[in-house]
């Protein structure tokens, strides 16, 4: 890591910030975990998507609602992957927490993603803050206003099916997750390929967008 980037998770993770948030409070199967491993952690667990006929979402995000990270100093997220199934994974940032509903349920709020494709070997993957899409339960909001940077609340990294696109279990090893003040468009040391937007699956990213308009029905993973 160089001296333009900032640790902010890992390698040495406190998994007691870290709790999970999956579709079986509404009523689905799926399930995530945290596991320490010899150089970060490894996020993993079963993608369901027979119970919520199609869909289906397993996530890990940072606890509680009071902690505030000021990233205003930097160009974006700098995601450390050790190992990966190839599979598709989702970042997210939230700069507000809802109130809580009576039966002690947090409302949704508008959540920033963004979507990764990740290799089988190490890489690096950048995510600028101008690439993280305003979603709200799910479904893209036109005319959104800009992420806060200075008032991040929660991170989450996210496993969905993307209505049976994927399925079963899933294995994520992440060492870190870094701030960086560089574009990664000027970084020869950043490839495209760790990006979804690179034009192997270009193709693939059209049909994302179409099936992220499907998931207006869980609120409760972007709460």
């Amino acid at each position: 890591m160089d001296s333009s980037t900032k640790l902010l998770f890992g390698p040495d993770w406190d998994l007691e910030e870290w709790t999970a948030s999956d579709d079986r409070v509404r009523g689905g199967s799926s399930v995530s975990n945290l596991s320490p491993i010899a150089d970060g952690i490894l996020f993993h667990g079963n993608l369901d998507i027979e119970t919520l006929g199609g869909a289906g979402f397993a996530s890990q995000r940072t606890v509680g609602g009071d902690k505030r990270w000021d990233l205003s100093a930097h160009d974006g997220i700098e995601l450390h992957i050790l190992s990966s199934d190839h599979k598709r994974y989702t970042f997210c940032l939230t700069d507000e927490i809802a109130p809580r509903r009576p039966d002690g349920r947090e409302q949704s709020a508008l959540v920033w993603e963004f979507d990764f494709c990740t290799r089988e070997t190490e890489s690096i993957v950048r995510v600028p803050w101008k690439e993280m899409k305003p979603t709200y339960r799910g479904k893209p909001v036109e005319g959104a206003r800009p992420l806060d940077v200075s008032q991040i609340k929660r991170f989450r990294i996210m496993a969905r099916s993307f209505f049976g696109d994927q399925q079963g279990t899933f294995t994520l090893g992440i060492r870190s997750i870094a701030l960086f003040r560089d574009s990664y468009h000027d970084n020869p040391n950043v490839t495209q390929e760790t990006m979804c937007y690179d034009n192997e699956k270009a193709g693939h990213a059209d049909k994302q967008v179409q099936d992220n308009q499907k998931w207006s029905f869980l609120a409760c993973c972007f709460s």
